[in-house]
């Protein structure tokens, strides 16, 4: 019997059926079976800082098991994922299975190592044929990657519990990660928007009615950029000196572009589209293509690389024939360099693993992996096809001020303006018929480009001549101010790590989930905000250990990291150049750094002395200096939850009927049995509106918010048992009526929440 053991219970399903029927049994180990201790720092510092690895106790049952298979097996072929936390995970497989030192029955077992980058039966069978021994570079890089992240971790944390709270941690990467949302937000603080206006004309050729439109863009020779007009006084004079100009063409230039289709998706590359397009998390969108990869749709999803196998050119190159036509293809295919640091070219991007598997034709009944293949395939076949051309016309047109107003304009300097009106269609969609790359909110957005992603021809001019007059419309201003650098989403934070060169592809996930797990920040409509314990998390890091969350620093780390995948470097010099300076500065601040207190004004009820403003679980409170167990919420927090009280008088808990209090939890206020711990009935407090559902008449009409981006709607309090909705905030009752005629017509689908599904654990989880 020859056993295979992989990391998921679905690649082991997948991989089963192509090795199905002979001597192979595939089994899974659910992941790592062996990690450092959770109760403990595990690291031997003293000698070469020693890992010492456990058995966590829900992975014994699985180790037990394949111990028993390992010893009815001929041989052990350990087929783990390709990067790695793949290698790692087969080298602890190795150790805890004894197959290091053949602490099993048969002493002839053979041992084999196995990669592939794709779960179709021709990848299968051609690592079968050429397995190999387990690559210690790997293993190491991995091996230093926990080790140092154990050691910030375990060391970093306490000190944040002594001089801020308890329960908060630091990490390498997620600290940096959590610097950059909070200085994005400071930035946005102290933002001040300059004013600035805009002047247009729309044109159109004598005697035609198609009207164009071309802005300002200089006064005599000087150019007039974005900020030039100030004021609406300044637009004004320009208006008032352009009474009865004439407008002339002065000049048409044309010139045919081609722009080239974006490079097949990476780990972050994905991460960043799935989240522009599909409005995906980093985390949910591994999570799909995670099961798409177990289920052998695409190529494994991490990694950094840009090559895309000859084989899966050459049918790129078929499918864009028959699905698009023959001028769409390539004469040789199209390569892409990647420019990111540490870059694994040896690896393949992400791309499908049968492209003929058309996206409204291959079987996925989970509507986000449905949805993410779509992406994925799309984005390979653009890749593969022609450029797309266009046809880009500036036309610039000089408008000659009336003498007469001009003696009113003192601070302008000459008698002619210059207009410039710019043009653009499609010669030929080339890529776009099958994709577009989205964009993120801070890129340029008043590119003169079309709109790509519907493919339409925009901005088209009328055939204009040189010296040709031209027919004033209307003329424009309009006022304008800057606006502040946009908050982080999923896609630009985890395109600035990446550029940065701080984490890999399988950490930037894990990263932006674990710092909203651990309530630094937080997203408002996908956005990332810092909380005030951020602030205070990142203000506390950058003051004292500057070098955890400098960006420079966590990139060199990153590089040598690759260094010791390579073999360049050995790991324990890596982590010793790190903790040595770490280790002093640390004992240094934990003595020097005074605890993060404030004195408040509010006497203390019952010693009388000025309380101290202190940070829990949730947000800041306020605590007796002599008797921490005495504690009051804040005033203005005192006065939510007297709003709040007032408002959810008449709410009865829903599981005994007793009264609810106000309470407030992780993710803000809530309603709580009074009689808790007895009875831990919650619920949510719903903002009603003064209406009764139309549809169910028992109900109240509330105020809800989407999950994706906080929009505001409204529903029956009922829901999901009555699943009316509307969009618009009820403000009268013909109003009401017009909107349940429409709701009547096409009742929405009910999905339940999380809330409403299991409220049992939703009450743990406050407590």
């Amino acid at each position: 019997m020859k056993l295979v053991i992989v990391e998921s219970p679905t690649k082991a399903k997948t991989i089963s059926k192509f090795l199905g029927g002979g001597d192979f049994v595939v089994k899974s180990s659910f992941g790592h079976i062996r990690d450092l201790p959770k109760s403990k720092l595990g690291i031997d510092i003293a000698h070469d800082f020693e890992p010492t690895y456990v058995i966590p106790a829900k992975a014994k049952k699985v180790v037990t098991e394949l111990k028993a298979d390992t010893d009815k097996a001929d041989e052990v072929i350990l087929a783990t994922d390709p990067d790695r936390e793949g290698e790692a995970i087969a080298w602890h497989l190795v150790q805890a299975l004894g197959l290091n030192n053949l602490k099993i029955k048969n002493s002839k077992l053979k041992i084999g190592r196995v990669v592939f980058h794709e779960i179709t039966k021709h990848a299968i069978q051609e690592a079968m044929e050429h397995p190999r021994g387990l690559d210690q570079n790997l293993v190491d890089a991995q091996q230093a990657r926990r080790v140092l992240d154990r050691l910030v971790g375990y060391k970093l944390s306490p000190f944040l519990w002594k001089k801020i709270r308890s329960g908060l941690s630091a990490g390498r990467v997620q600290s940096v990660a959590v610097r950059l949302v909070v200085e994005r937000e400071r930035e946005i603080q102290t933002f001040k928007a300059q004013e600035y206006w805009s002047v247009e004309a729309d044109l159109s050729k004598r005697g035609k009615d198609k009207i164009f439109r071309a802005r300002l863009i200089k006064d005599g020779e000087k150019t007039l950029d974005k900020l030039a007009i100030k004021n609406e006084a300044e637009a004004q004079k320009i208006l008032k000196a352009l009474n009865g100009a004439e407008y002339q063409v002065s000049s048409i230039t044309k010139k045919e572009i081609n722009r080239n289709p974006a490079a097949p998706f990476t780990t972050s590359t994905l991460q960043q589209e799935a989240s522009r397009k599909l409005g995906f998390s980093a985390k949910q969108t591994m999570t799909l293509a995670q099961k798409l990869y177990e289920t052998g749709l695409i190529t494994y999803m991490r990694t950094d690389s840009h090559n895309i196998s000859q084989i899966a050119l050459t049918q790129a190159r078929e499918v864009i024939e028959k699905q698009f036509g023959k001028k769409y293809t390539l004469d040789k295919p199209r390569f892409y360099t990647n420019k990111s640091k540490g870059a694994q070219e040896a690896h393949e991007a992400i791309r499908p693993t049968d492209l003929s598997k058309l996206p409204d034709e291959v079987r996925i009944s989970d509507i986000g992996q449905r949805k993410l293949y779509d992406l994925i395939w799309k984005r390979t076949i653009a890749c593969q096809m022609q450029p797309a051309v266009f046809d880009q016309t500036a036309v610039d047109i000089i408008a000659k001020a009336d003498r007469v107003a001009l003696s009113n304009r003192a601070t302008l300097s000459t008698n002619t303006y210059t207009f410039r009106a710019n043009g653009q269609i499609v010669l030929f969609d080339g890529f776009i018929r099958a994709y577009t790359e989205g964009k993120d909110e801070d890129e340029d957005e008043e590119s003169d480009m079309v709109d790509l992603s519907a493919g339409r021809q925009e901005a088209i001019l009328p055939d204009l001549s040189e010296k040709e007059i031209l027919n004033l419309i209307k003329l424009l201003k309009e006022q304008h101010f800057t606006e502040p650098p946009p908050r982080y989403t999923d896609a630009t934070l985890v395109k600035t790590l990446e550029a940065a060169g701080v984490g890999r592809p399988s950490t930037y996930a894990p990263t932006l989930a674990t710092i909203q797990d651990r309530g630094y920040v937080e997203k408002e409509e996908k956005k990332y905000k810092p909380t005030e314990i951020g602030f205070l998390v990142n203000d506390m890091l950058v003051e004292n250990f500057p070098e955890v969350v400098d960006i420079n620093f966590t990139s060199h780390i990153e590089e040598e990291f690759d260094d010791i995948a390579e073999g360049k470097m050995k790991w324990q010099p890596v982590i010793e150049e790190f903790w040595s300076p770490f280790k002093k500065n640390l004992d240094e601040k934990t003595e020097s750094v005074e605890k993060l207190t404030e004195e408040s004004d509010i006497p203390c009820p019952h010693c009388g002395k000025k309380m101290l403003i202190k940070f829990g679980r949730f947000g800041k409170f306020l605590s007796c200096p002599d008797d921490p167990k005495i504690t009051q919420p804040l005033p203005e927090e005192q006065e939510k939850i007297n709003e709040l009280t007032a408002k959810t008088r008449d709410e009865r808990c829903p599981v005994c009927g007793k009264a609810m209090e106000v309470k407030r939890g992780r993710f803000g206020y809530f309603l709580g049995c009074i009689d808790y711990p007895k009875c831990k009935g919650i619920a949510k407090i719903l903002n009603r509106t003064g209406f009764k559902c139309p549809a169910c008449g028992t109900g109240d009409i509330v105020e809800k918010k989407s999950r994706g981006r906080g929009r505001a709607f409204y529903a029956c309090s009922r829901w999901p048992d009555c699943n009316f909705i509307m969009s618009a905030k009820p403000e009268s009752e013909p109003q009401l009526a017009e909107a349940y005629k429409k709701w009547k017509l096409n009742p929405p689908k009910v999905r339940k929440s999380r809330w409403s599904k299991n409220k049992k654990a939703a009450s743990e989880a406050t407590e």
